[in-house]
């Protein structure tokens, strides 16, 4: 759990768009990890623990209700960090979070999995239940879909 707890509740997170929640259900991935101790291959567990969490948020996507939640505030910044640098950086974010939110599902998913949490293709595969090729032509088309969403905000140098 200290390995992939975090990043797991951030990919479960996309799913369920309620960080509370993405927290439960991420101890809910590691107690049927530890219950029904499936054989997992050598190097397989992250990918396997990504497919479950995936599973899981589906299912439970689908069954639950929307509800209002407040915007967790942000901490002040450092003494140290300039203000402008501070704004400029949440702006960029916010905008490539706007971006990756206009995107089709499974090409966010196939960015997020590659770029965010450093999984190889294969692993990508495995948990989206698609062949390494089809990650392949997602992760390159959804960079291009994301570069021209970035280019419309006005990032010159979006690059790939």
């Amino acid at each position: 759990m200290r390995k992939y707890g975090n990043p797991l509740t951030l990919y479960i997170n996309g799913y369920l768009k309620d960080i509370h929640e993405s927290e439960d259900l991420m101890i809910e991935v590691f107690a049927y990890l530890l219950a029904k101790r499936p054989h997992i291959r050598d190097g397989g567990l992250k990918a396997y623990i990504y497919k479950a969490a995936r599973n899981m948020a589906l299912r439970h996507r689908s069954r639950r209700k929307p509800c209002f939640s407040l915007e967790t505030l942000e901490d002040e910044p450092e003494s140290g960090e300039l203000v402008e640098e501070i704004v400029r950086t949440q702006e960029q974010r916010q905008i490539l979070h706007l971006c990756m939110g206009q995107l089709n599902d499974a090409y966010r998913e196939a960015l997020y999995l590659i770029y965010f949490e450093g999984m190889s293709y294969a692993q990508a595969a495995q948990v989206m239940g698609k062949s390494v090729k089809q990650i392949t032509n997602m992760v390159y088309r959804g960079k291009r879909n994301l570069r021209g969403l970035l280019e419309k905000e006005g990032f010159t140098n979006a690059q790939p």
